[in-house]
């Protein structure tokens, strides 16, 4: 059965007709375009109407591969399709898989706007309100919406802040342009700080170690920082490094190797458990600066998420996987900007967590973790390849 599709979006520069003709095949379909209308300029949008042959089924398939990738598809005023879950955590074989883009469903005559979005949830209906939901939290009986009848993507338009933002258009800037995009990403963050927006951070252990932790803390103390995702090893090395002058058993001041210095770290988590806590390890004078010093102090929330290869761990660390991400996805929530900071499984992990409209900056100096965190579906990351410790210092002399 033939059916028709109309498309909106960059269809040339992401080769999305290209992307159509690869999941036809996939899917043992055929594709005809009947109309192509193509934007003047390399941003301008695109729009294209297709005819596709192929099942029900790969036809569904199709769409959320194309709304995965941020193409707009006018749908008819359809009420959605709802099915009740027969089981905790179990969905419909055919429930709609959710993008990070703002997405309604038509019931009862109008267009709910889902809350809470994200990619890769389920999409609950209860009581008229529409939720992004994880697999595991799922209820028997909840309403499931099947299919992608009734189901709309919306590309939203920030207007000016849009604009603003396309410094960093490409995926990755090179590190020539280190400065200028750190004096742009500046500006961006004194806007929302002096809109009282939110600004999360995501940190690797690299931070300590490349020597960007005093800018960091600066950056705190400025209160540009409204929370910290990271994990046990950014703590652990920071404390180390106040207790001893260390990072991985390495002077940071004279990049000499301290005897005995191996064990430095294991010494800084042993004297957090004899605290009891970050926070009463900085009460009680046992942590006297860094980064966590400065969180605690300034009242800037942070979460731990700890794994297999932890040592410890420190008290803070949440080894529960789930209880981690969701204290995560509570720290994200409201969030304007997000900024990953040389940290690809966290970034990876936070990213699946950001609806498209989060601006999201990835700092690496391998250019593959921004290629991942974008192949992933965390498509509004912009990346920036360049040492962390260089970036943190030229940002916050910025700020």
């Amino acid at each position: 059965m033939e059916k028709m599709l109309q498309i909106k979006g960059h269809i040339i520069r992401d080769d999305i007709l290209k992307r159509i003709d690869a999941s036809c095949v996939q899917y043992n379909g055929t594709y005809r375009v009947l109309e192509l209308i193509v934007g003047k300029a390399v941003d301008d949008l695109s729009s294209a109407k297709i005819a596709i042959e192929i099942s029900e089924e790969g036809f569904n398939l199709i769409l959320n591969e194309l709304t995965n990738l941020g193409v707009t598809i006018p749908t008819t005023e359809v009420h959605a399709k709802l099915k009740p879950s027969e089981k905790d955590k179990t969905v419909p074989d055919d429930f709609y898989s959710t993008t990070n883009h703002p997405t309604e469903i038509f019931l009862e005559g109008k267009w709910i706007k889902a809350q809470n979005q994200r990619m890769d949830a389920v999409l609950v209906v209860k009581n008229d309100e529409v939720f992004c939901t994880k697999l595991r939290d799922v209820k028997k009986g909840d309403l499931i919406v099947c299919g992608s009848e009734g189901v709309r993507i919306l590309q939203e338009k920030n207007g000016s802040d849009e604009h603003e933002f396309a410094f960093m258009i490409n995926d990755v800037s090179s590190e020539r342009r280190v400065e200028l995009v750190v004096k742009k990403l500046a500006e961006e963050m004194k806007a929302i700080k002096a809109n009282n927006g939110k600004i999360v951070v995501v940190a690797g252990p690299v931070v300590i170690h490349t020597g960007g932790m005093d800018a960091f803390q600066d950056m705190i103390r400025k209160g540009y920082i409204s929370g910290l995702l990271s994990g046990n090893a950014l703590a652990v090395h920071d404390i180390e490094r106040d207790l001893f002058g260390t990072s991985l058993g390495v002077d940071l001041d004279t990049g000499k190797v301290v005897k005995g210095g191996h064990k430095n770290h294991m010494r800084a988590i042993n004297a957090v458990n004899k605290s009891g806590s970050i926070s009463q390890a900085v009460q009680d004078g046992t942590i006297k600066s860094g980064i966590m010093y400065e969180l605690v102090n300034h009242q800037v929330p942070f979460v731990l998420a700890g794994s297999i290869r932890d040592d410890g761990p420190l008290p803070d660390t949440i080894m529960d996987l789930i209880k981690a991400q969701e204290a995560y996805a509570e720290m994200v929530k409201d969030a304007e900007m997000v900024i990953m900071l040389s940290t690809m499984l966290h970034s990876i992990g936070t990213g699946n967590m950001l609806p498209s409209w989060v601006k999201t900056v990835c700092v690496d100096i391998n250019p593959a973790v921004v290629a991942k965190l974008v192949d992933r579906g965390s498509a509004q990351a912009k990346g920036v390849v360049t040492d962390v410790g260089l970036f943190l210092t030229l940002l916050n002399q910025q700020l």
